[in-house]
């Protein structure tokens, strides 16, 4: 449904921080299903762990964080001038490791939204089996530019 380039007009992430890489299913403010590839070539495996390669269960939270932002800035208007902000993880579990050849599906669901604030529920399978899950909430402000000079 949606492809690459299609996420990248909508986050503001880049690589090698871009941790979703397709989208499958989207049902407009309310579901979003992402996938996310995990190849034996992501740079946080060569230090988690060597010998014993496990995606760093944070980085699962922001693939499923990620797909969130698109399901809330997929009909914004401007989303390249939005930034989404964590605000809170509850009820985070890990179930099992994901490894080099594995492939995340990222479901989410809105569960709440006021305002600039709103709270999903959001789980991470592969092949089936549910490997985390967590309740996320994030708050959408505007994005400021940086004076680098």
């Amino acid at each position: 449904m949606l492809k690459i380039e299609d996420i990248l007009k909508i986050i503001p992430h880049r690589f090698p921080f871009v941790l979703v890489d397709r989208i499958v299913e989207l049902e407009e403010g309310k579901r979003i299903v992402g996938v996310k590839n995990v190849t034996a070539n992501e740079a946080f495996f060569v230090g988690h762990f060597p010998g014993m390669a496990v995606m760093p269960g944070v980085l699962i939270v922001e693939a499923m964080a990620q797909t969130g932002v698109v399901l809330n800035l997929y009909r914004d208007e401007s989303p390249q001038d939005k930034l989404v902000l964590f605000a809170g993880i509850d009820n985070c579990k890990f179930k099992k490791p994901v490894v080099p050849g594995d492939q995340l599906r990222l479901e989410l669901e809105i569960t709440a939204r006021k305002g600039p604030i709103w709270r999903m529920r959001g789980k991470a399978l592969v092949d089936g089996v549910v490997v985390a899950h967590a309740d996320l909430t994030a708050a959408v402000t505007e994005r400021r530019k940086r004076d680098d000079t």
